[in-house]
């Protein structure tokens, strides 16, 4: 069978093909599209004309590469900025409308479910682990082991929210930096108790902005990974930490200048290197992994 998962994130849509024929399915065609649609008006719960014009452009192109791979089914999950948003469901009756592709809008929960269904899908999970998925509208947070999910939420601190709230300065002074993990350590006070309980050893970072890491640190060390064919990549924590704060005192332009850098992400890695840091140093934890497999991955399994 062939298999379309189009994943609806608030920054990237993402488009994957798959023949699942075997036991492990054939990645045949994936692409992403930096939409933004969570652009200018997060914050009021709003996809503005110009994102949301974008959106419905992206799909109709999506549904022209689905119709060209003879796809026999389309599973289609829109996650934070369209769940949050006011005109969310008529951004959804617009696609239904223009392509005839409908779009789920998934529940924090469920999202986070399918999370660790595609980081599972990768290998990454070797003990008791903390996994981390940073999008733009939302963040979540899932404990595992191996063999099963222990706990999971998913959180509105995303990093397109947190830099129209909060990113104000170039490079990000004191002042903001402060004020973001003022809300962040309120917002996650539920996290850091079950951590404390567990004691997870590993934080697994989901796709995202981790890849942006990743490819930071394999440009700089001229290291021999491919993200764009690993499942995993396990981050020297000296490294990482070098990296992160390279990121968090450089500017703008600078930091457009680094080798590995995407423009979506140019400022959005800096609250992404701000959050992992503070849950990494609050949760005691000096192991980082990459899972290039996320939520794609997951509505992928969940279909075959």
């Amino acid at each position: 069978m062939r298999i379309a998962v189009i994943d609806l994130g608030t920054n990237t849509f993402h488009l994957l093909i798959a023949e699942t024929a075997g036991n492990q399915p054939e990645i045949l065609y994936k692409t992403n599209v930096p939409v933004k649609l969570g652009e200018g008006r997060i914050n009021d719960n709003i996809i503005i004309p110009a994102a949301f014009e974008r959106g419905v452009n992206c799909l109709e192109t999506f549904s022209r590469t689905i119709a060209k791979y003879q796809v026999n089914k389309v599973r289609a999950t829109a996650t934070s900025a369209v769940r949050s948003a006011e005109n969310g469901h008529d951004f959804v009756e617009a696609i239904k409308e223009k392509t005839g592709i409908n779009i789920e809008t998934i529940t924090g929960d469920e999202e986070a479910e399918l999370i660790y269904q595609g980081v599972k899908l990768s290998g990454a999970i070797t003990g008791l682990s903390l996994i981390m998925d940073i999008g733009g509208g939302s963040v979540e947070f899932i404990l595992c082991d191996h063999e099963k999910l222990i706990w999971k939420k998913s959180y509105n601190i995303g990093a397109a929210r947190l830099m129209q709230q909060f990113f104000k300065s170039d490079p990000m002074n004191d002042a903001d930096k402060n004020a973001i993990l003022f809300h962040i350590q309120n917002q996650l006070a539920d996290l850091f108790d079950i951590c404390e309980k567990y004691r997870p050893e590993i934080l697994i970072g989901s796709a995202g902005a981790f890849e942006t890491f990743a490819e930071l640190i394999i440009r700089k060390n001229n290291l021999k990974t491919d993200i764009n064919t690993a499942k995993t990549f396990a981050f020297n924590f000296n490294n990482y930490i070098e990296t992160s704060i390279k990121l968090l005192n450089a500017t703008h332009n600078e930091r457009a200048k680094m080798p590995g850098m995407i423009p979506l992400r140019v400022d959005m890695i800096v609250i992404a290197a701000l959050i992992t840091n503070y849950v990494l140093g609050r949760c005691k934890i000096s192991q980082l992994v990459l899972s290039t497999y996320d939520l794609k991955m997951g509505v992928l399994a969940s279909l075959m």
